[in-house]
């Protein structure tokens, strides 16, 4: 199928609101090349994009990189992969990154800003983003040409309904997890039931909750702002149950862009949708709700930056040129995250110091200091996995102990324990995919890839049982598919003068 805008320019940003077909977009161009790469925010998001693609041109074409997984075919044409995972040394046709907004993030934006600046495709290149960036990106890269995506539906405010009287195909938003599991048990023992989606669980846990509630065995969703990058699911209104977060800093209050960018996963292509609040929230402003129902908002005033372009001739120029000031206007110094804050921990270890006196040495570091601590702890404890994996890695044949490795893991295999025991225990796993899949730090990398993802496996399978189990009701929810498809109910009292209602069809005898 030829690629619609034949004749667009080789730099294109194209603007708009969510349920706008903006990555549509971008795949139906990157594939009207003979190669390509697009980068995505989520690995989530990734893996839907690389499944719709193989399903189109084969999986001996693409490739798959994220940190934590590599499916890369002998000679692949087209890359899919997270945004950080992109191998920029490879040169393709086609590039493009996708919610390039996301540069405002604290976190991760320097990464969206140096993509921004410096990934160019050998013929076109793509930016996908909300409309907020386009005054930035106009000054940062003059050359770019716009286009603006309309959103495919409409999107109108609700105002604020009881949790108990949102309609069904509901997804209720907050921004902890503890709030996530209160607001899914009311719905069970009122609704029958509802689907949990954080940003904690693995991207698995997170595809069989989001199945349980496309498929109709629930007709509500609990989740965190998670749901807001891009995950394909057919929600008709979207409840606020908070307007605050905490951002790794402190609580704050969620600006309007942010709220849309959570509201508008209500309404999918040409289904329209509704958004408001439940719980104490109250209503919105008559301001944000206008803004939100306009896709109208204040330009970013700044992205953030870090130097991209670093120095490995020594541990000390290494940190000088992490903290180079911004070069240009619209650019400001990105705060100190994980991987900037594990190498000032190790940097100051005599040890680490004596190994890293080369730049090699140096550059190994580093590459170790971006092991992610998806705890979301940063505590000493990650930073002593970091300092040793370092140290093994610089003594003796370069590799990971297979039996320090092996006393790391083992303990993490095992399905037992509650929800939040199974969420900590994915993510010392997922630490170790991500190790499996540094180039030459363990003798046997296939190994220890099959061995983590199957441990992942196990641990997500298990994480989605107890979660269905604690926040599904499964009688209830199967009367409601029953019914749904047209099938016939009975009630009768029993001695006790309970009401017992079945499904006559389906559920007798069970």
């Amino acid at each position: 199928m030829a690629p619609p805008y034949h004749d667009a320019p080789r730099l294109t940003a194209v603007l708009g609101p969510t349920n706008t077909g903006k990555t549509h977009l971008a795949v139906e161009r990157m594939l009207g090349h003979r190669s390509g790469m697009i980068g995505l925010p989520l690995r989530l998001l990734a893996r839907e994009v690389y499944d719709n693609v193989v399903a189109r041109v084969g999986d001996r074409a693409v490739a798959l990189i994220t940190g934590e997984e590599k499916l890369v075919p002998a000679r692949p044409r087209y890359f899919v992969c997270t945004v950080e995972a992109m191998p920029l040394d490879r040169p393709v046709d086609f590039l493009a990154v996708d919610e390039i907004q996301l540069a405002d993030d604290g976190e991760r934006g320097h990464v969206f800003t140096d993509r921004l600046l410096n990934a160019r495709g050998l013929e076109e290149t793509m930016f996908l983003g909300a409309d907020t960036i386009r005054r930035l990106v106009r000054r940062l890269a003059p050359d770019m040409a716009f286009i603006s995506r309309p959103r495919l539906s409409r999107l109108d405010y609700a105002g604020p309904k009881k949790l108990t009287r949102l309609p069904p195909r509901s997804a209720v938003v907050t921004f902890s997890a503890n709030d996530v599991y209160a607001l899914a048990d009311v719905l069970r023992r009122q609704r029958g039931g509802a689907a949990v989606v954080l940003g904690a669980l693995s991207p698995r846990t997170r595809n069989a909750q989001v199945a349980l509630y496309q498929g109709g065995d629930v007709d509500y969703m609990v989740a965190t702002d998670a749901i807001g990058m891009g995950l394909n699911m057919d929600v008709d209104h979207v409840a606020f149950a908070a307007l605050r977060k905490f951002d790794g800093r402190g609580l704050r209050a969620l600006t309007p862009a942010e709220l849309a960018q959570i509201a508008g996963r209500a309404g999918r292509y040409m289904n329209d949708g509704t958004f408001g609040t439940t719980g104490d929230v109250g209503g919105l402003d008559a301001d944000v709700v206008e803004a939100i129902e306009g896709h109208r908002f204040p330009s970013l005033r700044a992205i953030y930056w870090r130097n991209a372009r670093l120095r490995f001739t020594s541990l000390d120029a290494l940190i000088r040129s992490l903290d180079a000031p911004p070069p240009a206007p619209g650019l400001m110094r990105a705060p100190d995250v994980d991987d900037r804050r594990a190498l000032g921990a190790l940097a100051g270890e005599e040890e680490i110091r004596r190994f890293a006196a080369n730049p090699d040495a140096v550059r190994l570091l580093w590459e170790v200091c971006r092991i992610p601590d998806y705890r979301k702890t940063m505590d000493d404890a990650h930073a002593r996995l970091l300092g040793r994996v370092y140290t093994h890695l610089m003594q003796g044949d370069g590799v990971l102990p297979e039996d320090w490795a092996d006393r790391h893991v083992a303990p993490f295999d095992r399905i037992d324990g509650d929800i939040d025991t199974l969420v900590t225990r994915i993510a010392h796993v997922r630490t170790w995919t991500y190790i499996s899949h540094r180039t030459g730090w363990l003798a046997d990398p296939g190994h220890w890839q099959a061995r983590t993802r199957a441990i992942e496996d196990r641990l997500s399978d298990a994480l989605h049982d107890r979660l269905t189990q604690r926040f599904v009701d499964q009688r209830g929810s199967a009367l409601v598919r029953e019914l749904k498809r047209g099938g016939a109910v009975s009630a009768a009292i029993d001695d006790d003068g309970a009401v017992d209602v079945v499904a006559t069809e389906k559920l007798r005898g069970r």
